[in-house]
């Protein structure tokens, strides 16, 4: 079969999945979140009655309904309630408040909210100008008052009969909206079909080799989509456990692993490198993986350095995965098969088995293989990409043209297949005629050792197009300075990448998300505090 063809196969509904479980393996452990043990029959139970309760506030196939949890059974129970409801879930980043917040209860046009006693103030700032929400939901004994919307605890909807509707749901209807982290503007609502739960879930499983005897383990927010599919959807349709747990902390990660029993972690590349340079710990030799640990065989990062993709296999005697790229919008846009081969610093090779991928430039122009421009994508399936962003036909449109989806990311593939991520294209810098990925820079810092953050943005240049800055933080107890880190660049980077800026600071601003605002800091440009090149006497050769 040509790779070019469309192809169909079987899809799936949210609800199908479970349906199947609960078949074929109703009473062993499904998951296991925060310590409490559940089963797929028990989940049912409790979210059937959940979807009973939401009915009867009038909740109607398609209708939105939002929730601010921290990771729970709470926050497994009501996205499960919401989905056999017919209704479609809003989970919503629990650092955010304020219009942060409001916008995403506006914006989604949430009739329900189901929330944690913990965030009630700041729901109550906001929630009187949400004009769509009608029902508050608390997970806990408090009652609020807010204005032209009605109050019930949670413990009340769990005394519904577990009668759910009967539903016509088909795999392209929408179960999940998914914002986007809004780094350069306000976040926008990725609508995203049952079947693409399935087919991601499914993508992530075949390069992980997951089967009914693996527990995959993550710290990752059930606000995000790697926690639905990779630990709430994965038991599904691979069988077997997940493990959720609170959030990553490095001192409770191998106790945890020894807990569940974890054959894989789903994680992101930053924990992994915290575990990575976490060498003072005598339970964690620099060979070999800690002895209490036999269980967890694949640690799954992205990105991850070759360097800590060196310290994991080499001292903790780990396979990983890192060599992935996707977007929310859409994934895997690019994986590592099993038994797969991935080159030093690449996001695997193109998943043409699901998706369409080219390099494009600024006028859509195909671009050939080891050039520099915008990955763009279009799929090869139904249902396996996003729909489109609730009420933002424009933006839909314009990141669509010419019947691509553009990821506004920059990307290379090269003769044998392979994706190498560059940067964002907002983030890519040009300097003395010179192309800068801003990406690849920091990664080289980070490799200096006393670095603990970094981001690396343009600052105007008086001589025309940029000059370069490095905001950074430093590792506790660092005592580098700004000229000692220039120099060390000189030794790292090439010339025309040198910075011309330097600045430390306590911390990086970034969104609720955690992406650093690199707007933020173009904005500020180059600060009193800065460090500044041609202000200083180093002497260093152009090389």
């Amino acid at each position: 079969m040509s790779s070019d063809v469309w192809r169909t196969g079987s899809q799936s509904t949210i609800p199908e999945l479970l349906m199947q479980r609960l078949e074929s393996d109703p009473d062993s452990q499904y998951l296991d979140v925060c310590g409490d043990s559940v089963s797929a029959a028990a989940v049912y139970d409790v979210c059937a009655r959940l979807a009973t309760s939401l009915c009867s506030m009038g909740i109607n196939p398609g209708d939105r309904v939002a929730t601010l949890i921290e990771n729970s059974i709470e926050a497994v129970y009501a996205w499960w309630g919401i989905i056999l409801s017919g209704g479609i879930a809003v989970p919503i980043n629990t650092a955010y408040k304020g219009e942060y917040l409001r916008h995403q209860l506006a914006d989604s046009g949430s009739r329900v909210i189901i929330v944690a006693a913990e965030f009630l103030g700041r729901l109550e700032a906001v929630a009187p100008s949400v004009k769509s929400l009608q029902h508050v939901v608390v997970i806990g004994e408090t009652r609020p008052k807010i204005k032209n919307t009605s109050t019930a605890l949670w413990t009340d909807l769990l005394q519904s009969d577990a009668t759910p509707p009967q539903l016509n749901t088909k795999p392209s209807d929408l179960g999940t909206f998914i914002y986007t982290g809004g780094t350069t503007g306000l976040s926008k609502g990725c609508m995203l079909s049952h079947n693409y739960h399935e087919a991601l879930t499914r993508q992530i499983g075949i390069c992980w080799e997951r089967t009914s005897d693996d527990v995959v383990w993550t710290p990752l927010p059930l606000f995000h989509f790697n926690a639905i599919t990779t630990a709430v959807m994965g038991p599904l349709v691979f069988g077997g456990r997940s493990a959720i747990y609170r959030r990553f902390s490095v001192s409770n990660f191998w106790p945890e692993m020894n807990r569940v029993g974890a054959t894989i972690t789903s994680t992101l590349g930053t924990m992994a490198y915290l575990l990575a340079h976490d060498v003072d710990r005598p339970e964690m030799p620099r060979s070999g993986a800690p002895e209490a640990n036999t269980s967890l065989r694949l640690l799954g990062a992205a990105p991850m350095p070759v360097e800590v993709d060196d310290i994991m296999k080499n001292r903790f005697g780990l396979t990983t995965f890192s060599a992935a790229y996707g977007v929310t919008e859409a994934s895997l846009i690019s994986w590592q098969p099993p038994g797969g081969y991935n080159k030093p610093n690449a996001a695997g090779v193109i998943n043409d088995e699901y998706f369409d991928v080219r390099i494009f430039d600024d006028e859509d122009n195909e671009l050939p293989r080891g050039s520099r421009g915008e990955i763009v994508i279009r799929p090869k399936r139904p249902d396996v990409m996003f729909t489109g962003y609730w009420g933002r036909p424009d933006v839909t449109v314009e990141t669509s043209r010419n019947w691509w989806y553009h990821t506004g990311d920059v990307g290379i593939i090269d003769d044998d297949n392979f994706l190498f991520f560059v940067d964002r294209k907002a983030d890519y810098l040009r300097r003395r005629g010179e192309n800068i990925a801003s990406f690849e820079v920091e990664s080289i810092i980070m490799g200096q050792g006393q670095i603990a953050d970094v981001a690396v943005h343009a600052v105007p240049s008086p001589m025309s197009e940029d000059d370069l800055k490095i905001t950074a933080t430093l590792v506790d107890g660092a005592n580098l300075t700004e000229e000692e880190l220039f120099l060390w660049c000189v030794e790292q980077l090439p010339y025309f990448a040198l910075p011309r800026y330097i600045e430390f600071r306590k911390e990086l601003p970034r969104s609720p998300v955690g992406r650093v605002l690199k707007r933020e800091l173009r904005h500020e440009g180059a600060t009193a505090a800065s460090w500044d090149l041609e202000d200083s006497e180093v002497k260093f050769e152009k090389r």
